[in-house]
């Protein structure tokens, strides 16, 4: 009896011992105090951090995306932000604060891969600088926050978590990144002028409908026909010398302009091509005004942004009669409605992503979305086209077919072997040539 007693007294301090490791061990508090009275303490102060954190960093992200600025004090904004987010996760907070680091650092790291293209082209610059911060901050905040969400779960559950957190990750860096690339564009400058290719040319300004000042060359031609080519995204008129100077010896006028925000073009760049129709109708409305030109025979080359800027432009502007259109793909989700048909699942799961991406971009810019190419194709019914395509990149010829089957009485597709993307006249010059030329000879004669 008396033994049994001892053995009741002996156990009561292990119990109590216990009780104090899980206190340690949760974090509950101090065996001194009351357990929910701190715990409550912990989440005012760690909510209050988060916070002022993501109020901070959402400041910092609405200036460098939405407002297009880069001050010196952003990348030491983004660091003050993330690290208070970092410390409120030090406090007693409910696992959901962690899921949400992992959603707030994976928008960051996307953010700053969207930014990506200005530590490319301006290393030194605050553009890069907050590129890589963005993204460093993020995965600091993401491996922080799954780490306090994992807390406590066995092996098979942090595996699954790890394995949805970079699910997670990676579908954020897929609609996020390409708006923020289309809208946060690094500055282009124009390299060389027609004098490179030996040719007289005129510098002219034209005006777009909301205002918009774009810088252009005029190179005249003789036989009455004019062409206005455009280049690419994140390129200048220099870019398409050689392909101006083709069409030029063949008799035609060109007009060559810098899309907005490009070269020595005024506004804000968008690399999507949602300003296409606008920049365009100026274009083809100087062409109309010039003695040389017959109005009634012009038409518009374009390569990658250019050439599904020319395409758009068709739906709105019956004077486009030929459009050259080489490496154009997609400027909305609905272009790429092929995807399903040619990868099944997987390719339904890209075009919900591209769904999100596009309705992203147009929360990011004052550009309406465009018509869809395929549908601006079926509305151009004065319009004839031909669609060039990269026989390296099967995406290119998916992409041609879906916009051909709205009208294939009214659209040819050339695929250059062998040619990367907008590479058909340095692959193939001689059949680039006779092809371009002869095509718009038939429709502009």
């Amino acid at each position: 009896m008396g033994a049994a007693c001892g053995a009741e007294v002996s156990a009561a301090p292990v119990e109590r011992s216990r009780a104090v490791q899980r206190v340690e061990r949760t974090g509950a508090g101090p065996a001194t105090g009351h357990p929910a009275t701190v715990r409550r303490a912990d989440l005012v102060a760690g909510t209050g951090l988060a916070l002022v954190g993501a109020v901070v960093v959402g400041a910092v992200v609405v200036g460098v995306i939405v407002l297009d600025t880069y001050l010196l004090i952003e990348p030491w904004g983004l660091a003050v932000g993330a690290s208070l987010l970092i410390a409120s996760l030090r406090a007693a907070l409910p696992r959901a604060a962690g899921l949400c680091s992992v959603v707030v650092g994976s928008v960051l790291v996307a953010v700053g891969i969207g930014s990506v293209p200005h530590l490319l082209e301006e290393p030194t610059s605050l553009a890069a600088v907050s590129s890589v911060v963005f993204v460093l901050g993020g995965l600091v905040a993401s491996a922080v926050g799954l780490r306090a969400a994992l807390a406590g779960r066995r092996l098979i559950g942090r595996a699954v978590g790890s394995v949805a957190a970079v699910s997670v990750l990676l579908l954020v860096i897929a609609a996020v990144a390409p708006a923020i690339a289309a809208n946060d564009v690094p500055a282009t400058s124009v390299s060389a002028t027609p004098d490179a290719v030996g040719l007289p040319f005129e510098s002219v300004t034209l005006r777009t409908d909301d205002g918009v000042d774009l810088a252009a060359w005029y190179l005249a031609g003789e036989s009455g026909a004019a062409v206005v080519v455009l280049h690419g995204a994140g390129s200048t008129r220099s870019d398409v010398l050689d392909e101006v100077a083709v069409l030029v010896r063949h008799g035609y006028s060109v007009l060559v302009p810098d899309a907005r925000g490009h070269g020595d073009s005024g506004g804000r760049a968008m690399d999507f091509g949602w300003f296409g129709d606008l920049d365009v109708a100026a274009a083809v409305d100087d062409l109309a005004r010039r003695p040389g030109v017959d109005p009634g025979r012009v038409g518009v080359v374009g390569f990658s942004m250019g050439g599904e800027e020319a395409i758009g432009a068709t739906a709105a502007d019956p004077r486009i009669r030929a459009v050259v259109a080489e490496g154009a793909t997609a400027r909305v989700a609905d272009d790429k409605g092929w995807l399903s048909d040619q990868y099944g699942v997987r390719g339904w799961l890209q075009e919900q992503v591209e769904h999100v991406q596009y309705g992203i971009t147009d929360l990011l810019t004052d550009a309406a979305p465009p018509t869809s190419l395929r549908s601006a194709v079926a509305h151009a019914h004065r319009t004839q086209f031909l669609l060039i395509t990269a026989g390296t990149l099967d995406d290119e010829a998916h992409a041609a077919a879906h916009i051909r089957s709205a009208a294939p009485d009214r659209v040819e597709v050339w695929t250059v072997a062998d040619a990367g993307h907008v590479g058909g006249l340095e692959t193939q010059p001689d059949e680039w040539v006779t092809r371009v030329v002869g095509f718009l000879d038939e429709q502009l004669s």
